[in-house]
């Protein structure tokens, strides 16, 4: 478990600088721009690897609550719109345009879902890290304003729902696989 929140606090850490800005653009007159984001880079990589062998390492029989048969449930419906939104925020269509942080509310959902359908102490780490960070750097992006201004177009939006299915399917049918447990009946 001690992989696994130093992971999720490197990880997590350096992607709420943003939410601090006077300390980010301390950073980057420091660094410079090129340096800052080498960093930043390094660190969420390591995070991940951490987290990664830290969920693996953990404990996997804690449970801290009996897991939500209404979030399994309707866990491939919200991991689709999840990834959905995930394509959305990084191309300029309308949905991005509309829905100002489509990225957040993705994991919003992604880890709400996951938390709610799990139970056990390392999703519970896991999962409740990434809502709390999404809750505080959604509302943090918002009171900051923090949008690009561009010109949306349809195509991107037709381009992140194809994407977005695609990548839920393809997650799903190896869900097993990568991560122990099944979430559809046609699943390998």
């Amino acid at each position: 478990m001690p992989l696994l929140i130093a992971g999720l606090v490197l990880f997590l850490g350096i992607h709420l600088l943003p939410t601090i800005p006077t300390l980010r653009r301390g950073l980057i007159n420091r660094l410079g721009e090129s340096r800052y984001k080498g960093v930043f880079s390094l660190a969420s990589v390591a995070g991940l690897v951490l987290i990664v062998a830290g969920y693996q390492s953990a404990p996997i029989d804690v449970r801290l609550f009996a897991p939500s048969p209404a979030a399994r449930a309707l866990a491939p419906v919200a991991m689709t719109l999840a990834f959905i939104l995930f394509a959305a925020a990084n191309v300029r269509g309308h949905l991005r345009h509309g829905l100002k942080h489509p990225m957040l509310l993705g994991l919003l959902i992604f880890s709400g879902v996951h938390l709610l359908a799990n139970g056990d102490l390392r999703g519970t780490v896991l999962f409740g890290a990434l809502l709390a960070y999404a809750v505080v750097d959604l509302v943090s992006s918002v009171a900051r304003n923090a949008v690009k201004s561009f010109v949306p177009r349809r195509k991107f939006d037709i381009m992140a729902v194809a994407g977005g299915i695609l990548i839920a399917l393809g997650v799903m049918v190896l869900h097993r696989m990568f991560f122990g447990v099944p979430v559809v009946a046609f699943g390998v």
